[in-house]
């Protein structure tokens, strides 16, 4: 089975853990002999050929990162300029990544693409949501690995049934909430960590003010 695989990250495909995760999946799917072709929005020259795939093929996955409970721009511009689907046959499933780790933080944008499928003239193929992968792009090569592995497995998973039964998706999304005893030990020490990891991060960035700093202030 042949698979059409469109990224909605913005950042270039080496920055993109979108990207690393599209990868990871495609492994797990064509293992079976299946073949995937995959569209990077986040190169404008790939629109047309991303949009004449969508055309053309039955079944399709978008990938995205969340935004802050949204889909990126880009991805909502590119779906503005599709043309709905004729005829039946089309099946369109979605996978979203984001840093938040509670799987509750992207159920907003999974109701959403739950109606998308149907403006579009194809049928729902069910959304895969992972959280926690914020650093996916800074960890080492071994737990990168680590971290990419479920997503081999959820190709393996997809390439059997072709959609992303709920039940499934729903215990890859785990946990649907942090545990009380975390939250309240992150209340503690965790937020002061955090801290000083940012900051770390946006000096290598090349940050030279404070996090925190209100240049703007009266």
């Amino acid at each position: 089975m042949h698979l059409v695989i469109i990224s909605g990250a913005t950042r270039p495909r080496g920055r993109s853990n979108t990207a690393k995760i599209i990868d990871a999946f495609q492994k797990g799917y064509k293992e079976g002999g299946n073949t995937v072709e995959v569209w990077y929005l986040s190169d404008r020259k790939q629109w047309a050929g991303a949009a004449a795939a969508f055309a053309e093929q039955e079944n399709i996955l978008i990938a995205l990162p969340l935004y802050v409970e949204n889909i990126p721009g880009s991805l909502l511009e590119f779906l503005s300029c599709l043309s709905p689907k004729k005829e039946a046959g089309t099946r369109l499933a979605f996978l979203i990544q984001g840093g938040f780790p509670e799987g509750s933080q992207s159920r907003c944008c999974e109701r959403y693409l739950e109606t998308l499928p149907g403006q579009l003239g194809c049928e729902y193929g069910g959304t895969l949501i992972k959280g926690d992968m914020f650093g996916l792009g800074m960890t080492d090569e071994k737990s990168r690995k680590k971290m990419l592995e479920p997503f081999v497995e959820m190709g393996r998973y997809f390439a059997d049934h072709g959609i992303f039964d709920k039940e499934k998706a729903y215990s890859f999304a785990a946990p649907e909430y942090m545990p009380k005893s975390q939250v309240r030990l992150f209340r503690l020490i965790g937020h002061f960590v955090q801290r000083i990891f940012m900051g770390r991060l946006a000096k290598q960035m090349g940050c030279k003010e404070a996090l925190d700093a209100k240049p703007y202030e009266c």
